[in-house]
C-alpha cells in the first residue's frame, strides 16, 4: 500500500510543473472512444473515434478517426500495430471568428510495451506517423508513457496519468507534449470508463481538455 501511494505521490509531482507551465491556456472538451476488437488470442482491430470541442461542447476544433490492425505476442505484452486515421481540424483564423477546414490523411506504425509493478499497471507507446496534411507530407516521432493504479486491491476504480511526448523530423523538433490525470471506472472487464483533465502545451502556450474517455473490448 506504501508503494502504491508512493506512485501516486510521483506522479503528481511529476506532473505538478507542467500544470503550472501552461501559460494563456483555454479549456476545451475532448470526448473519446477507444475500441479494440480482438479476432483471436494473437489478432486484434483497433478503432477510435475522438470529437474535440474548443469549448464545453458545439465549437468543433478537431474530429479524429483512427483504425489499425494489431498483432499481439510476448504473453499478451507487447503489440506492433499498422494503422490509417483521418483528422478534420477546424482551425480558427487569427483573432477572427472565422475557421478553416484542414483534412489531413495518417498512417502510423506503434509499438506497445506493457509492464506490472504489483498492482500498478505501466504502458509504453512508441508511434512513427506519415501525415498527409492537404499538400503537405509530415512525419512525427510520439512516446507515451501511462500509469495506471488501483485505488485498492479488487476495487474498480483507478488512478490514471500519461505524459506523451511528440517530435518532428524537421528543423523545429519539439511538437508538443500533452499531459493528463484522471479518475476511472472499471464496468467490466469489457468496458471501462475515465473523466480527466489533459494539458498540451507547445513552445510558448498551452491548452487544457476535460477528457471523457470509453474503453471498450468487443
Amino acid at each position: 500500500m506504501k508503494k502504491k501511494a508512493s506512485m501516486v505521490a510521483l506522479a503528481l509531482l511529476l506532473m505538478l510543473p507542467f500544470f503550472i507551465h501552461a501559460q494563456d491556456s483555454n479549456f476545451g472538451n475532448w470526448l473519446i472512444y477507444i475500441g479494440n476488437k480482438k479476432i483471436n488470442t494473437k489478432w486484434n482491430v483497433h478503432n477510435e473515434v475522438q470529437y474535440r470541442n474548443y469549448n464545453a461542447v458545439g465549437d468543433l476544433e478537431q474530429l479524429l478517426l483512427r483504425t489499425g490492425l494489431g498483432y499481439t505476442f510476448n504473453e499478451g505484452k507487447n503489440n506492433v500495430l499498422l494503422g490509417y486515421g483521418y483528422i478534420l481540424s477546424e482551425n480558427y483564423i487569427g483573432n477572427t471568428n472565422n475557421k478553416i477546414s484542414i483534412n489531413e490523411h495518417r498512417i502510423f506504425q506503434q509499438f506497445t510495451l506493457k509492464q506490472n509493478i504489483g498492482s500498478v499497471k505501466l504502458n509504453h507507446r512508441y508511434r512513427f506517423e506519415q501525415r498527409f496534411v492537404t499538400s503537405d507530407f509530415k512525419m512525427r516521432f510520439r512516446y507515451f508513457l501511462s500509469l495506471n493504479i488501483p485505488f485498492k486491491e479488487n476495487s474498480p476504480f483507478y488512478f490514471s496519468a500519461y505524459n506523451e511526448i511528440f517530435l518532428n523530423t524537421e528543423s523545429a523538433k519539439f511538437d508538443r507534449n500533452r499531459l493528463y490525470g484522471g479518475l476511472g471506472f472499471q464496468v467490466n472487464e469489457n468496458l471501462k470508463l475515465e473523466v480527466g483533465y489533459m494539458n498540451q502545451f507547445f513552445e510558448t502556450s498551452g491548452r487544457d481538455q476535460f477528457n471523457i474517455i470509453a474503453f471498450v473490448n468487443f
